[in-house]
This record gives structure tokens, C-alpha cells and sequence, in this order.
């Protein structure tokens, strides 16, 4: 097996970048369950796909904005 190795010398630079991660988020699950509704409804009625794809729709739209406004809030200087 691999072995680890643990640098300890105190003169190492610091990580010289950050990492953003999005935060949670419901809107993935609910463009899932839109798209699921969608799916299905074409096997049953035309009114399911219609509401499926109304939120799909939505959560999408959500999902982008949600999305524009986190990377508004980013420092510019990288």
C-alpha cells in the first residue's frame, strides 16, 4: 500500500488559492422531479408533461439566477 506523507516544515507556503464551493440547494432535485413528472407524463397526458416541464422551467430559471448571483460575489482579482 501507498504510504502518506506529511510535510512539516514550517516554511511552506500557505495554499495560494481557495476553493469555492455553492452552497446547498434544493433547485437540483426539484429540475430532477420536473424533468421525472415530464418523462412520465408523456406516457400518460400531455397535461402531466406541461406541469412537469413548468418545473423544470422554473427551477432551472432559479437555479441559473441562484447560480449568477454567488458568482457576482466572487473577488475580481482572480
Amino acid at each position: 500500500m501507498a504510504e502518506e506523507v506529511h510535510v512539516s516544515d514550517p516554511s511552506a507556503d500557505e495554499p495560494g488559492e481557495l476553493v469555492h464551493l455553492p452552497g446547498p440547494s434544493f433547485l437540483p432535485v426539484a429540475t430532477a422531479f420536473g424533468l421525472t413528472i415530464v418523462v412520465i407524463g408523456v406516457v400518460l397526458s400531455w397535461i402531466i408533461v406541461a406541469i412537469g416541464a413548468v418545473i423544470a422551467l422554473v427551477a432551472i430559471v432559479r437555479w441559473i439566477g441562484e447560480t449568477r448571483e454567488e458568482i457576482s460575489e466572487l473577488p475580481l482579482e482572480h
